[in-house]
């Protein structure tokens, strides 16, 4: 059965979907970007370091209702507007998602809503 994830810390989703399922084992977060924490119908401020790093907190908010961390992610998938922006975006990640790193693709994008430079997703294992 598959059951939406709902939780502090988590954005509402801004469309026809959930914000994370799970299905089995499996936990899904979608897409987030870098959603304000005071006002999420607005992006924060910040650079692509600061925003990976607010899209990760919200990942680790998520995986937290359903009792996991960020060493449960097997696999991510990163959205950037600007392939430049790789470096920034590997030093959070890199500190944030620990050995052994979960599989990722990068791709660059032409745009995100609300103008996000990052946005990325991912499949957690319980």
């Amino acid at each position: 059965m598959k059951y939406a994830i709902n939780g502090l810390g988590i954005p509402e989703a801004h469309g026809p979907y959930s914000q994370g399922t799970t299905a089995g084992r499996l936990v899904f977060a979608s897409g987030q970007i870098a959603y304000d924490p005071e006002d999420d119908s607005r992006l924060m401020e910040g650079g692509v370091a600061e925003q990976t790093e607010r899209i990760i907190d919200i990942i680790e908010a998520m995986l937290d209702t359903v009792g996991c961390t960020l060493s449960d992610v097997a696999q991510t998938t990163v959205y950037l507007t600007s392939i430049d922006d790789m470096g920034p975006m590997n030093e959070v990640y890199a500190r944030r998602f620990v050995p052994p790193a979960p599989a990722r693709a990068v791709v660059a994008v032409s745009a995100l809503p609300l103008g996000a430079l990052v946005e990325m997703d991912c499949v957690a294992c319980r």
